[in-house]
Order: C-alpha cells, then sequence, then structure tokens
C-alpha cells in the first residue's frame, strides 16, 4: 500500500477538485430528498392531485435510493467508477430535467424513480473515487470537503425549495440541479480515473432481489410511519415482510463467494463501530431536521421563512467546525472524538427540548449553530473511521454496505421522531410545544446508546487517518 501512487499524489491539484466534484454529487442528491417538502402544496395543485398523494414522490425517490445502492459497488468494478459515476450524474441530472417537465403526477413519481437511479449509483460510486484517489494519511481533509455538503443539505433544501417555489416556480426546485450536474459530468471526464475492481466476480442476482426488496419494503414502511399514505396493518405487514427477506439475505449471504451486500464487513471492528455505533447517533441528529422546521412553524407560530431561515444556520456551524476537524482528530484520536460528540449530541437534543415560543430568535439561532458543529463533527468522524482500516480490495462493497445503512438512518431518524409525535400527541390532531420538546428528550437518548460502541475503540483506532499519535492526545 505504501508503494502505490495515488491520482492525488500525481497532481497535487486533485486534492481539491476530485473532493469538488463528489461533493457536487452529495449535495443534489441530499438537496433532493427535502426540498420538495416545502413545494408539495403548489405541487399538488397544478398536478391535480391531493397534496397526501404527493408523499408518494418523496417516497419513490428515497425507495428508488435504498434499492440500488448495493447496485453501486459492483457496476464500479466491472465497469469502472468514472464511468459510472458519470452515467449516474447524467441520469440525475436527465431525471431532474424530465421532473420539471412533469405535467401529470405520474410522470413526476416515474422521473423521480429515474433521479433515485442516479443518486444510488453517483454518491457510493463518488466516495468510493475519493478513497481510490487518496492516500489515508490524507482521507481527513478529503472526506471533510465530502461530507459537508451531505450534512448542509438537509437543512439548505426546505428553505431553497420555499424560496424558489415563491418567486419562480416548483419546477425549478429540479431545474436547479442542471448546471451542478453539467459541472459535475465535465470536471470528472478532466480529472478523475477510471479504477476497476475484480471484474471476474459475477453479480449476485438472487442476493440484489432478497437485499433489495428487503430494503425498499423496510425504507417505504419506514417512510409511511411519519407520512401515513397506507393502513397501519398495511405498515406492520411491510416491515415484518422487510425482516423476513433481510434475515433470509444473511443466511444466503454466508453461504456464496460474493453477496450482493458483504456483510462480513462487519468483521472489521473500526467499520462496524464506524456503521452501526455512528447510526444510531445519526437517527438521533437525522430527526431534528424534521422536528426543528415543525416545531418553529406549528409549535412556536413562526413563518416558513423566518423556521427556514434559523434551520440554515445549522450549515454554518458545519462549514465552520470543517477546518478543525482534522487537528481535532490528531490530538484527540477517533475514540475520545467520537465519545464526546456523542455525549455532545445527546446535550443538544435537550437544548432543543428546553427551548419554547418566548425564547429569543437570537438563542434559537445559536443553538442551531452549534447543532451543525456537532452534527458535522459526529457525522465527517464517524464516515472516515467505517474505512480508515477497510481493506483496498473491499472499498467498493464497503461504500455500497455503508451508503445503504446511511440512507437507511435518514428514514428512521425523520419516521422514529414522527411515531414519538404521533404517540405523545394522542394522534398529532393537536401539536402542542410542550409535545416536540418531550420528543427531543427521548430522541437525545439515541446518541448515549453509541457510546457503548464508541467505547470499543482504542485510542490508535484509525491512526493512519487520524494521525493521531500515542503521547501527542
Amino acid at each position: 500500500m505504501d508503494d502505490k501512487v495515488f491520482a492525488v499524489q500525481r497532481d497535487p491539484k486533485l486534492r481539491i477538485l476530485i473532493p469538488m466534484v463528489v461533493a457536487i454529487a452529495f449535495l443534489m442528491e441530499q438537496l433532493d430528498s427535502t426540498i420538495i417538502a416545502t413545494a408539495i402544496p403548489d405541487m399538488s395543485r397544478s398536478l391535480s392531485v391531493a397534496p397526501v398523494q404527493m408523499n408518494l414522490a418523496v417516497t419513490a425517490y428515497v425507495v428508488t435510493l435504498a434499492v440500488f445502492i448495493p447496485l453501486s459497488g459492483w457496476f464500479a468494478d466491472r465497469f469502472g467508477a468514472r464511468r459510472i459515476f458519470i452515467f449516474a450524474l447524467g441520469l440525475f441530472t436527465v431525471g431532474s430535467a424530465l421532473c420539471g417537465l412533469s405535467n401529470t403526477f405520474a410522470q413526476l413519481v416515474a422521473t423521480r424513480i429515474l433521479q433515485g437511479i442516479g443518486g444510488a449509483m453517483m454518491t457510493p460510486v463518488g466516495r468510493l473515487i475519493l478513497l481510490r484517489s487518496f492516500p489515508r494519511s490524507e482521507l481527513v481533509t478529503a472526506m471533510t470537503y465530502m461530507t459537508v455538503p451531505a450534512i448542509m443539505g438537509p437543512v439548505i433544501g426546505p428553505l431553497l425549495g420555499g424560496v424558489l417555489t415563491t418567486y419562480a416556480s416548483w419546477r425549478w426546485i429540479f431545474y436547479v440541479n442542471l448546471p451542478f450536474g453539467a459541472a459535475g459530468i465535465a470536471l470528472a471526464l478532466r480529472f478523475m480515473e477510471d479504477t476497476r475492481g475484480d471484474v471476474a466476480i459475477r453479480f449476485d442476482f438472487p442476493g440484489f432481489l432478497l437485499v433489495g426488496t428487503g430494503i425498499a419494503l423496510l425504507q417505504f414502511g419506514m417512510d409511511n410511519i411519519g407520512r401515513p399514505i397506507v393502513s397501519v396493518p398495511t405498515i406492520v405487514g411491510l416491515l415484518a415482510a422487510s425482516a423476513v427477506l433481510l434475515l433470509a439475505f444473511a443466511r444466503y449471504a454466508k453461504r456464496v463467494a460474493s453477496p450482493a451486500v458483504d456483510l462480513s464487513l462487519f468483521r472489521v471492528r473500526t467499520f462496524s463501530i464506524g456503521v452501526l455505533a455512528g447510526g444510531l447517533c445519526r437517527i438521533g441528529l437525522n430527526g431534528t431536521p424534521f422536528l426543528l422546521p415543525l416545531m418553529l412553524q406549528v409549535g412556536f407560530g413562526l413563518s416558513p421563512v423566518v423556521s427556514g431561515s434559523l434551520v440554515f444556520l445549522g450549515s454554518g456551524g458545519a462549514l465552520t467546525i470543517r477546518v478543525f476537524i482534522k487537528p481535532l482528530l490528531r490530538t484527540s484520536g477517533f475514540r475520545l472524538l467520537l465519545i464526546g460528540s456523542a455525549v455532545a449530541s445527546t446535550a443538544i437534543l435537550i437544548a432543543f427540548g428546553c427551548i419554547g415560543p418566548a425564547t429569543p430568535h437570537w438563542l434559537i439561532g445559536g443553538i442551531v449553530i452549534v447543532f451543525g458543529v456537532i452534527r458535522a463533527t459526529q457525522f465527517i468522524a464517524s464516515n472516515m473511521l467505517s474505512y480508515a482500516d477497510t481493506p483496498d480490495g473491499r472499498l467498493s462493497q464497503a461504500t455500497s454496505l455503508f451508503g445503504a445503512v446511511q440512507q437507511l438512518t435518514v428514514s428512521f431518524g425523520v419516521s422514529v421522531s414522527a411515531i414519538l409525535l404521533g404517540l405523545l400527541s394522542g394522534g398529532g390532531r393537536t401539536l402542542t410545544p410542550a409535545h416536540f420538546q418531550d420528543v427531543f428528550w427521548l430522541m437525545a437518548l439515541l446518541p448515549l446508546a453509541a457510546l457503548p460502541g464508541f467505547w470499543r475503540l482504542r485510542r490508535e483506532d484509525g491512526a493512519q487517518v487520524s494521525g493521531w499519535r500515542r503521547g501527542e492526545g
């Protein structure tokens, strides 16, 4: 590994250009998971459907992402990472244009699925290209550039969607992707290498059917808990069927040489801790972009613009901490930073549970900024830990598995928040500030549940990435 010459070592300018291209893909994919939310009323009137039906346009995109992410690693190894990344960017960009041109609800759902297929391959393969372009010792800077847009997307999306819908048209929430997609394709063609993995591995179609269908049912069921478009018995049936399929895949994967999703990666201790313990923190923190705007508008009576502006401040915190992640990791190592950020995650969720309608806006904004700092720290550190000790030959499988779990934690964060809100409010007919406060306090328990996992880390784990040395921290 030490003798390998990486792309960024041959051409130093790629240290910025490759993460920038991957960041474009991440930002587009994350924006499109949330940007549609504030445009739903206008879209429903334009397409002549009930607002509740518009949830299918959101769910179709998210479910397609979840289903096709496991395909990304095999396609990148078989056909070349750059080729698949450019294909995925093009598919996503064309899908965005077609979404904006849709004149019926059926057209919109179909083109959202097309977008989802592109997004499902775009972000895991982009991450794979990044991992193959940088030596482990330089991954901190590279993944920081890549991860910040993914963190900012959910907080920028609702505000950007509201502005575009109010001052232009709901169609522009899709058209806004076109220049980014075109720029990403041009830069990828010019600066990315077309690396491949083991092309002899055959695609595991039975395994893909099992895991893809299981993930799709799980994602669709969880989405419907938060935004129901089917009955409660149907949701229970979907989740039960999902559990059966995923358990069947877990048994099946032990008997085949190259399963569609390589669960043996969880034997890599740092990967399993980064994905699973980090995933628990993600669920707790990912509920906030859903809960906070709702609390500010429904619970406190603020306008969508004021609410969106306050939530948007979290992106400032995420950008600020980016420059400090590398020195923090060098002095503390992954173990202390992840334990500290998990405790801080609990504290900031409790802080959200303490604000009320009379809380000054400047104080709410300050808490949101701190939340952005903590969320970015936790996400970036757990991302890097997941790949710190993963063998080079298994990076394509690791990015597929990590991407699938990451997508599920977004859905779980929203769904768990919605479930708690519904239970505490007696069905959600009347929501008071106290209901939201209670949910924030309950969600604060999830980062604490991740602590035993982070505690298993040794100070030297991932030192090749973090730069930590015994005696320095």
